[in-house]
């Protein structure tokens, strides 16, 4: 994939401003398209930001951003297209259907959906087998995660060897899986953190202190199933399933399946409130994005890391 020199982005929300921001960063040009009127203004002040973020690690490269008003022309000339419209089933489905029509076989069309199955995004395409899932995680610039979904190895290959070059950290689904891997993990845990407030066992600043302050600060070094290796001590996880699995598979029956009555929805988003003290989303949002500048910086530092 190392002959792509321009990118097209469709979809120029905060999405595809963070893509075009981490695109730009590392010296490719970008194509620009979304139908939303006067939409070029604020991607613009949403990808200088971003790039003033990358720019603190180390990357500064200069690619062109130009913005288009017809598909076409941000088509024209195209090595990867960058999907990133609404999360709606029939306009991305039709949107891959038209982008597909008129580019050349050759050309990899990814796209960003957070839960779609890939089967049914491309049902109307041509030529299915070049359309891929590149789902990642927000703010993709900052965040390196990448989940790629494809319709064969050989494709998932292509896509991976794109992102990694990006210093993105490509997965690849085995088969295709409603949320694919990251968000159903997301949410079993974030049914739990509903759980815990439903049955009144913490407050959400404290089950949010919980995590982040725990297995939060484990989990950005290295993933479950190799922290609980660690966990099994001299005999790794091994001895960790054989000795403590029953106490998991305990947990796993007591964990709950709330609902989101109006009562539990008002307690979490009064908890959100006092949590959040009075500071707007776009200082919080600043403060989350310095955290993940910060440790991003130190992960780099560790020799060998490889999460």
């Amino acid at each position: 994939m190392d002959e792509i020199e321009r990118v097209t982005v469709l979809g120029c929300g905060t999405l595809g401003a963070s893509w075009a921001a981490l695109f730009l960063a590392h010296g490719l040009d970008v194509a620009a398209y979304d139908p939303a009127p006067g939409f070029a203004a604020a991607a613009v002040r949403a990808v200088e930001a971003a790039r003033t973020q990358l720019a603190e690690l180390g990357l500064t490269g200069q690619g062109t951003l130009r913005f288009h008003d017809r598909l076409e022309d941000a088509l024209a000339g195209t090595g990867f297209v960058q999907e990133n419209a609404p999360e709606n089933e029939a306009v991305k489905r039709a949107l891959l259907a038209e982008v597909d029509r008129r580019l050349p076989p050759s050309i990899l069309v990814a796209s960003s959906t957070s839960a779609m199955l890939r089967s049914a995004l491309v049902a109307d395409c041509a030529r299915p087998e070049r359309i891929v899932v590149a789902h990642p995680f927000h703010p993709p610039h900052l965040v390196p995660l990448v989940e790629i979904v494809a319709g064969d190895p050989a494709t998932a290959a292509r896509a991976a060897a794109f992102y990694a070059r990006l210093g993105r950290r490509p997965v690849v689904l085995a088969r295709e899986m409603p949320g694919h891997i990251a968000n159903r993990l997301a949410s079993a845990l974030y049914r739990e953190a509903v759980n815990l407030v439903a049955e009144g066992v913490a407050s959400v600043a404290d089950i949010d202190a919980a995590l982040c302050n725990g297995p939060g600060l484990r989990w950005a070094a290295m993933g479950p199933h190799m922290t609980y290796h660690l966990g099994g001590g001299a005999g790794g996880i091994r001895h960790y399933l054989d000795h403590l699995g029953p106490s998991q598979v305990r947990r796993w029956a007591s964990l709950g399946t709330p609902e989101l009555t109006e009562d539990v929805k008002d307690r979490i988003v009064a908890g959100i409130e006092a949590e959040a003290a009075g500071r707007s989303l776009a200082i919080l949002t600043e403060r989350r994005d310095r955290a993940l500048i910060e440790i991003l910086k130190a992960r780099t530092e560790v020799a060998g890391q490889d999460p």
